[in-house]
């Protein structure tokens, strides 16, 4: 087994550690200020992080941390998932039951044209955006119909997953999205024999607002072993903080108090706490940081200010700490160029470093160059003005 390997091992078994003696969150939180990117590497508690255990213990707080104030519960799995596959194999139907209620949706699935697989496979939320290699197969799974994203005044509770769990549950559109999406994987792993994918060898994409939820999706499912999120802004690979602090230098950039009136990407509560980003015990750097460290690659947009591409690059660059923590910062790349439209890929270096980041996690191939920060233009990022903390040694 090679570096990659065990690191994506060591991924998957990270999400059963708080019944392993970790500490548990108190169940009142009191919330401090803090204007700076709040450290991965220190507890709730004030402990500091120290070994691969203990970032373990960790990264289910930070998980916890996130469910509870941002993005609203992701129920486990139900007792009951299961999958079918058309008879033309171009699609798979999902049914799920919790409780006496059943809900089922379908997902389309493109093969290469040539090979029998098992083929890897790109999974996008409402379509594609990136280029689809040859030899990938491509999922897309409608989304919007685990939970409607039209408005912040009408679609709050809309969807199947609301059908299944009442329109009053606490997850944000976003939470249904990653629940819907880790329904659809245990929906082909219970087809394995019946389709050619390799659920082992899975991606997310998406494209701004599917780009915030593509992050949350890979930042919570740990079967997806490579993250592209694309000019996903503010509320995605952006930092609240950082976004913020661009708006009071008189950028027009959009922030947390803005992005709970457009739509119901966060759960109801966050509204309480978007005019005191500062007090939040995470920033979106440590949702980065939950990926690690399987792959992940940030795309993002240089020329659309309102995206907050000085936030993004910051805010990747203090979550990639936690991949040098673990021993894999070439896990973690992101490329910010401009003289493109939204959502269109860009012709130029971003081409050849996605190629490379799926040669390396969808291929396994562990040579592939994937150390990579890259930004056309000069986006003055300070660490000094933002981290105040320091990069443990993780890796054993």
């Amino acid at each position: 087994m090679n570096t990659l390997q065990l690191l994506l091992a060591f991924a998957a078994l990270s999400v059963t550690v708080w019944a392993q003696g970790c500490s548990r969150l108190p169940r009142n939180l009191n919330l401090t200020a803090n204007p700076r990117l709040p450290s991965p590497f220190t507890f709730y508690n004030g402990r500091p992080v120290r070994t691969a255990a203990q970032w373990n213990c960790r990264r289910e707080e930070i998980s916890e941390l996130f469910q509870r104030l941002e993005s609203g519960e992701i129920p486990p799995k139900p007792r009951s998932v299961s999958g079918s596959i058309s008879k033309d194999d171009n699609s798979i139907t999902v049914k799920v039951t919790h409780r006496r209620r059943t809900i089922s949706f379908t997902a389309s699935i493109k093969y290469p044209e040539e090979g029998k697989g098992p083929f890897p496979a790109i999974i996008a939320l409402g379509g594609t955006t990136v280029p689809i290699p040859s030899n990938v197969a491509t999922i897309i799974i409608q989304h919007d119909q685990i939970a409607q994203q039209q408005s912040a005044t009408l679609s709050r509770g809309v969807g199947l997953f609301y059908d299944l769990y009442g329109k009053n549950h606490t997850a944000s559109a976003m939470a249904a999205w990653v629940w819907g999406t880790s329904r659809l994987i245990d929906a082909l792993e219970d087809t394995s024999r019946r389709h050619r994918i390799n659920t082992r060898r899975l991606a997310v994409t998406g494209c701004s607002r599917n780009g915030k939820g593509t992050l949350m999706v890979g930042a919570f499912e740990p079967r997806i072993v490579l993250t592209i999120p694309q000019e996903s802004g503010t509320g995605g690979a952006g930092c609240w903080r950082l976004a913020k602090d661009l708006q009071n230098r008189g950028e027009n950039v959009q922030t947390a108090p803005q992005i709970v009136t457009e739509n119901v990407w966060f759960t109801a509560g966050f509204a309480n706490l978007t005019s005191r980003v500062d007090d939040l015990p995470f920033d979106h750097h440590l949702l980065t940081g939950l990926v690690a460290p399987r792959g992940l690659f940030v795309i993002d947009h240089a020329g659309i200010n309102w995206l907050g591409p000085k936030s993004t690059y910051g805010c990747s660059v203090a979550g990639r700490k936690v991949y040098e923590a673990l021993g894999a910062a070439d896990h973690m790349g992101v490329s910010i160029t401009g003289n493109h439209n939204h959502c269109q890929f860009p012709e130029d270096k971003t081409g050849e470093y996605y190629t490379a980041f799926i040669d390396k996690f969808l291929f396994r191939n562990s040579s592939a160059d994937t150390d990579i920060v890259y930004s056309d233009v000069d986006l003055g990022f300070k660490e000094e003005d933002w981290i105040d903390w320091k990069v443990p040694k993780l890796a054993k």
